[in-house]
C-alpha cells in the first residue's frame, strides 16, 4: 500500500451552529460554518471486475453493510447501473461520535473517488444530490471549500474564515447526534444570523449547553480548555477546540492537556484536500 496512493477524508469543525427551526418531517434547520482541518481519514480503493463491495473497516456494534463507505458505493452503483466492485481500505484517524464528521467524509471520499476510478463522469451537481442522502454533512466534503450552510446543511455559500491552529480535545465519550436532537430541552429557536455576523465573531453551538449537561466529561473538558482560550464544541461534540493564531501557542497549550483527551494541534484549512487529490487524477 504506497502512501501517495491514497484518497483523503478529512475532519470538519463546525465553527458556529445555530438551529433555527424544524420541518415538518423532524429535521433541524441549520446555520453553520463548516471548515475543515489537516487530520483526515485515508482510504484506498481497489477496482474489482467482480460486482461486489466490500471493506476492511469494522466498526463494533454495526453490520458492514451499514458502513457509509459500502453505502456511497451500492448508492453509486445503483444509480449508475455500474457492474463492477470495489474493495475499499480504511485507515481510520479521526474519532467516532466526536462531531468531525469521521463518517460523512469518508462517504464523500468514497462517491468521488469511484466516481473518477470507475469512469462515471458524474458532475459535481449530480453527486452532492446522492451525498445528501446519505448525511447531510456530506456535501460540504464533497464541494470541498469552507461554507456557510443553511437548511439542514445542503445550502452551501463558500467562506473563507480565518485558518487558525485549533487545539482539539477528543474526551472518550461517544455522543449521539441524533439522541442530542431529539432531546426536548435542545433549544430550536435561535434567531436567524448572517455570515456577516459570524464573520464578525458573533458564534455560538446550540448543542453545547445541553451536551455539557449530559455529558460531565466533555464539560470538563471544555472549562479546562477555556482557561487557555475560547472553548467550543464542534457539532454535537464530543470534540470541543480553541483556535490559537500561531502553531506554537496551540501546541503549547495541546501539551498541557491531560492524556485522556487526546489533545492535539490542528490547522483550518479553507480548501479540502481532497480537491488536490482529484486534480491529481
Amino acid at each position: 500500500m504506497l502512501d501517495s496512493d491514497y484518497w483523503p477524508a478529512p475532519a470538519k469543525l463546525n465553527l458556529t451552529l445555530r438551529i433555527v427551526g424544524r420541518r415538518p418531517d423532524g429535521y433541524h434547520l441549520l446555520q453553520t460554518v463548516f471548515q475543515f482541518l489537516d487530520w483526515e481519514d485515508r482510504l484506498w480503493f481497489d477496482v474489482l471486475n467482480e460486482d461486489v463491495v466490500s471493506t476492511d473497516h469494522r466498526v463494533p456494534g454495526m453490520d458492514t453493510e451499514q458502513d457509509l463507505v459500502v453505502r456511497a458505493a451500492r448508492l453509486l452503483k445503483a444509480h449508475t447501473g455500474f457492474d463492477r466492485g470495489v474493495h475499499i481500505r480504511v485507515q481510520k484517524n479521526l474519532p467516532s461520535g466526536g462531531g468531525l464528521g469521521g463518517g460523512s467524509s469518508d462517504a464523500a471520499t468514497t462517491l468521488a473517488a469511484l466516481n473518477r476510478l470507475w469512469g462515471l463522469g458524474l458532475d459535481d451537481t449530480s453527486l452532492i444530490e446522492l451525498g445528501l442522502g446519505l448525511g447531510a454533512d456530506v456535501p460540504v466534503f464533497l464541494r470541498g471549500h469552507a461554507a456557510w450552510a443553511e437548511g439542514v446543511g445542503e445550502r452551501l455559500a463558500e467562506v473563507d474564515p480565518p485558518e487558525l491552529w485549533y487545539v482539539l480535545l477528543s474526551p472518550p465519550v461517544h455522543v449521539s447526534t441524533g439522541a442530542v436532537f431529539a432531546h426536548p430541552e435542545l433549544t430550536r429557536d435561535s434567531p436567524i444570523t448572517t455570515i456577516a455576523d459570524f464573520l464578525a465573531g458573533r458564534h455560538q453551538n446550540d448543542c453545547a449547553a445541553l451536551v455539557r449537561r449530559e455529558y460531565p466529561e466533555i464539560d470538563h473538558a471544555m472549562a479546562w480548555l477555556g482557561r487557555h482560550g475560547e472553548s467550543r464544541l464542534t457539532g454535537t461534540g464530543a470534540c470541543v477546540f480553541a483556535g490559537f493564531g500561531e502553531r506554537a501557542a496551540a501546541e503549547a497549550v495541546a501539551r498541557q492537556a491531560p492524556k485522556v483527551w487526546n489533545a492535539r494541534a490542528v490547522r483550518g484549512q479553507n480548501v479540502s484536500p481532497l480537491r488536490a487529490r482529484l486534480a491529481r487524477g
